[in-house]
């Protein structure tokens, strides 16, 4: 997709971090952009500004781990445009526990039921009208970094973006043996400065109850979000994003974790335990001063 003026795109997630950013460079483009989420008041605000600046915006309040309202979204997105050119699986949310097996089930079905099923259902839902309609296409699936390297906390959310990892991988094989003009993408963002923490906890489903956390666990998600502060601009993500769809390449990947992704791979090869990433510098610094404060 080398022009994407006056083509249409759709984005999950669209009220803030990432999703918003991606909002504002696709309009940049001249593109029409359907806002998706599932927070109507904060997709209602930040449309309007985008339409302020003359930007051709629809929303769409929708809950993708409901098959049945992203079905909706495909539906209502053809009624409107006519086409989809441009899908962004990029709706997601963090669940923080102390251990795997101390984490509720419906923690689980949850986290599980946005980061992966929502990619699930935008695939269901999207790819067989963008097989069916005339010129180039492309899907954009949020993964992370921690899709492609596991850690001993937030697994489920690990989980979830591994799982986001291949199935992209393998749709892009499928859409490749069938020579479809619809490419595919896969985000793994490091640390971006996004509310993905709080915003988490605000679309937290009310049967959906955290667990009861130490103090320790606490001060780590704290230091994770002034972490999360110091990261990577959204817009520069965007920007990111927008070089790999005209470019039709696959891996986004927004830091340089491949020491990280060595060491795993090597592991994987020579059958070795698995084992865990080096501490991170920068969260190590804040953890260190939060406790000395």
């Amino acid at each position: 997709m080398k022009t994407l003026k006056d083509k249409v795109a759709v984005v999950t997630g669209a009220a803030g971090g990432i999703g918003r950013a991606l909002v504002q460079a696709f309009t940049a483009q001249g593109m029409q952009v359907v806002m998706a989420g599932i927070n109507a008041e904060r997709l209602t605000i930040a449309a309007d500004e985008f339409r302020k600046k003359g930007s051709d915006v629809f929303v769409i309040e929708t809950d993708v781990s409901r098959a049945d309202q992203v079905a909706a979204l495909a539906e209502k997105t053809i009624a409107r445009y006519g086409a989809v050119h441009l899908l962004c699986n990029n709706a997601g949310v963090s669940y923080n526990s102390r251990s795997s097996w101390e984490t509720p089930l419906a923690g689980w079905e949850w986290v599980l039921g946005v980061n992966l099923m929502g990619v699930v259902h935008g695939i269901h839902a999207f790819l067989p009208r963008m097989l069916e309609q005339e010129g180039a296409a492309h899907i954009i699936n949020t993964a992370s970094t921690s899709g492609l390297v596991m850690n001993s906390y937030a697994v489920p959310y690990g989980v979830s973006k591994h799982a986001v990892v291949a199935l992209s991988e393998s749709l892009h094989l499928e859409l490749e043996s069938c020579k479809a003009n619809v490419g595919v993408s896969v985000l793994c963002p490091g640390p971006v400065d996004t509310e993905i923490v709080d915003s988490s906890y605000r679309n937290l489903p009310r049967e959906v109850l955290p667990p009861g956390r130490s103090d320790e666990a606490s001060l780590l998600e704290e230091a994770y979000r002034h972490y999360l502060r110091q990261g990577l601009s959204p817009d520069v993500v965007a920007d990111q994003v927008l070089s790999a769809v005209k470019e039709k390449r696959f891996y986004i990947l927004t830091h340089d974790y491949r020491e990280a992704i060595e060491t795993r791979m090597h592991n994987l090869l020579e059958e070795k335990n698995p084992e865990p990433s080096p501490p991170n510098p920068k969260l190590m610094e804040i953890l260190e001063s939060m406790l000395g404060s």
